[in-house]
């Protein structure tokens, strides 16, 4: 049975797209080619911070946040932001009784847009709130302690088999793929995601699924 389910933040309930536009504003480069070698980046299996080394080497992107933040255009997100189908699918899992939490790797100021969001959620992990970040085995023991019970009975949602499914499933949950955004289009891992309880394309699907899989007894 599925008790509890975790997503994973940017790019499987967020929409980190106008993220990167601002980025390549900032950098002074044409966005299209940005996301080119964003892509690049991912294919190759490498941080997606190697994107701001090839467009300036040695760059300090703690240094760049305060400096866009002095600049008057932090890096920031909201509501328009979100993927339509991202707080209809919280809501309705949490009106099937299910405890519902975000847990991804995200900076310090985005604890506080996501709460001031008002999602339907039991709790809001951070990687720099909880001092640790995927894809370390301590993130997902964290998550196991938020919900105080048996990690199989924790779903893990994500858009990345690396650094969300792959980790998940080491730490003994269930996991769902999300394909959609940048590495879930790019990066595919069969071994990893042929292991996963559902893959969808969208959240739409993922309440009926969990409905259905709790009905049958799990």
């Amino acid at each position: 049975m599925i008790d509890a389910i975790f997503f994973d933040v940017g790019g499987t309930i967020l929409d980190e797209s106008r993220e990167f536009e601002t980025w390549a504003d900032w950098l002074g480069v044409p966005r299209h080619t940005l996301s080119a070698v964003f892509g690049a980046v991912i294919a190759r299996g490498l941080d997606y911070r190697e994107t701001f080394e090839v467009f300036r080497p040695g760059i300090d992107l703690a240094a760049e946040l305060e400096l866009r933040a002095a600049a008057g255009k932090p890096e920031s997100f909201g509501e328009e932001d979100l993927y339509p189908d991202a707080r209809p699918c919280l809501t309705a899992l949490k009106d099937q009784g299910l405890f519902v939490g975000l847990a991804g790797n995200q900076p310090a100021h985005a604890e506080a847009i996501l709460r001031a969001l008002d999602l339907s959620v039991d709790v809001i992990g951070t990687s720099d709130g909880w001092g640790v970040a995927k894809p370390s085995p301590a993130f997902f023991e964290r998550i196991i302690r938020e919900v105080d019970g048996d990690a199989s009975s924790i779903l893990y949602v994500g858009d990345r088999p690396d650094n969300d499914v792959r980790p998940a499933m080491a730490a003994g949950m269930k996991t769902c793929l999300i394909r959609r955004g940048p590495w879930g289009h790019i990066l595919d891992i069969p071994a990893v995601s042929d292991r996963c309880l559902f893959r969808i394309d969208s959240l739409d699907e993922l309440p009926s699924l969990v409905a259905k899989h709790n009905a049958q007894g799990g």
